[in-house]
């Protein structure tokens, strides 16, 4: 399991990159619809509704993402309750009590996740990327 440095970096990491890749992507999805006019081709067409469906697709599985965190978070610390109440002597007063910041961090990150796979893949394919960022 990754500390809570490390996850926080890659959380500052991805959020820039998402930052800064996806104003490429709008601008040159922007630029291709002014181009297009009033008689897009069929192959603007076919962006254009991509452009939709992903953005779509994007917020359900970062909506599914943040809910599955947030139960493995609460399941989490269901078990870190029951275990100090069962038996508190067992753990030594050091049970594995999910520590709030992380559990943000993770339920963030998993959230982040596809919108930035996403913005990423976009702007390499729509030519944004000169080979630059990382696939962490």
């Amino acid at each position: 399991m990754a500390s809570r440095r490390t996850s926080s970096q890659q959380l500052a990491r991805r959020v820039a990159e998402t930052a800064w890749a996806a104003p490429l992507v709008v601008s040159h999805r922007l630029q291709r619809m002014a181009a297009a006019g009033r008689r897009p081709s069929e192959r603007d067409r076919r962006e254009f509704s991509r452009m939709g469906w992903e953005k779509v697709a994007a917020f359900h599985e970062s909506w599914a993402a943040m809910a599955l965190e947030g139960w493995r978070v609460q399941q989490a610390l269901w078990w870190s309750m029951l275990g100090s109440l069962w038996a508190p002597w067992w753990s030594g007063g050091r049970g594995r009590r999910p520590d709030a910041t992380r559990a943000l961090l993770g339920i963030a990150g998993h959230g982040l996740a596809p919108v930035h796979r996403r913005a990423l893949a976009n702007a390499r394919r729509l030519g944004g990327i000169a080979g630059g960022a990382s696939r962490r």
